[in-house]
């Protein structure tokens, strides 16, 4: 395949801490990052590490028009939370403010007039009113009626990512007849060659089995090393131990009665996932910020007694271990599970080269 001669310019807005720019980046297509917004501290440091570029890490509000540079495409998500079932104990003003912020998105796009965007967003968005609006304009608006687009909720797994993470994807290309929908998959029953999808033991099965330490560090090649160990309680062991392959926290009921906690005896039903065990012959569950915690979800390894480590978790979103994350443990562990997939996004940069860019090259 020819490539533009030319790099094609990005704007990546709502940052985190750039899974979604790392995939437009190996795609080797000739994307290049320009400028960022990310108002989280920790984030906006992981990403200026990785790409560079300039990132304004406050509020998108307080960017002036003349911040935005000239970019051929904008990429991001807004704040999700104000959709998301995880955000339901926000108060109704909060909820508010963070779903509204896609319009500062939009804003981005009137202001540099892109070829092609995409907003990448939970599934629930493309059920809510923001989204029905955001489709009245698209027909609607002068500056952005030029805009053919296409959208749906993608899985992950089906590009390659050894996880199942359900995702609302919208993508909007310029002066084209159509958006063809969805990108076509790579693994999974509905591939071209039926391609299996990535199991996890293909994923993290060459890692340590125990990890010797307990802080990330950083060696001389300049290698961080987040494949690191929590310190849990000698009753967290025992509770780990009564687990079997693909169990949760019911199995305490049958194999240890004596180690189920009071609130999960006194509710007998509800979620699988906690204190649940991974398999290795299948994707991952969706990997979210507090993945080093039995307790919150199916983090534990498929046969060792423990939570996955940082490193675990980043590859299962699809990270390459040279990218580097900046901040705290829990920083870094927000930034993994707040990411786009960078094998996600990969096949989204493709998806939109294909479409408005592969035509310009010589």
């Amino acid at each position: 395949m020819a490539l533009t001669t030319e790099a094609i310019t990005v704007i990546d807005l709502f940052a985190g801490a750039g899974g979604l720019a790392q995939g437009f980046k190996q795609a080797k297509l000739g994307y290049q990052t320009v400028f960022a917004v990310e108002i989280d501290p920790a984030a906006a440091r992981t990403f200026k590490q990785n790409f560079g570029c300039p990132v304004y890490d406050g509020p998108i509000e307080k960017v002036s028009d003349e911040d935005y540079p000239k970019a051929d495409v904008i990429i991001g998500g807004p704040p999700c939370q104000g959709f998301s079932p995880l955000g339901r104990d926000r108060d109704d003003a909060s909820r508010a403010v963070l779903n509204e912020l896609w319009q500062q998105y939009l804003r981005a796009v009137r202001l540099v007039r892109p070829k092609a965007f995409v907003i990448e967003n939970v599934p629930e968005f493309q059920k809510s009113a923001q989204f029905a609006r955001l489709l009245q304009l698209m027909e609607t608006d002068k500056d952005l009626r030029d805009y053919k687009f296409g959208y749906g909720v993608l899985n992950a797994a089906d590009y390659g990512v050894p996880q199942n993470r359900r995702r609302g994807i919208f993508v909007a290309v310029r002066d084209v007849e159509e958006v063809p929908w969805p990108p076509e998959p790579t693994h999974g029953p509905n591939s071209s060659g039926n391609t299996p999808y990535v199991s996890l033991s293909a994923t993290i099965a060459d890692l340590p089995d125990y990890p010797e330490r307990t802080e990330i560090t950083v060696d001389e090649s300049g290698r961080q090393d987040l494949h690191i160990r929590r310190t849990p309680t000698q009753k967290s062991l025992e509770r780990y131990r009564a687990i079997p392959p693909g169990g949760n926290r019911f199995d305490l009921r049958r194999n240890r009665p004596d180690l189920e906690p009071r609130c999960w005896a006194e509710k007998a039903t509800g979620t699988t996932d906690v204190m649940g065990r991974l398999w290795w012959d299948r994707p991952s569950v969706t990997i979210r910020t507090e993945f080093y915690k039995p307790e919150k979800g199916r983090y534990l390894h498929p046969v060792h007694d423990r939570p996955i480590t940082h490193r675990e978790a980043a590859r299962i979103q699809s990270f390459p271990d040279d990218f580097v994350f900046v901040g705290s443990k829990s920083e870094v562990a927000r930034q993994i599970g707040n990411a786009v997939p960078p094998l996600l996004g990969q096949k989204l940069a493709q998806f939109i080269y294909d479409m408005a860019f592969a035509s310009e090259c010589p």
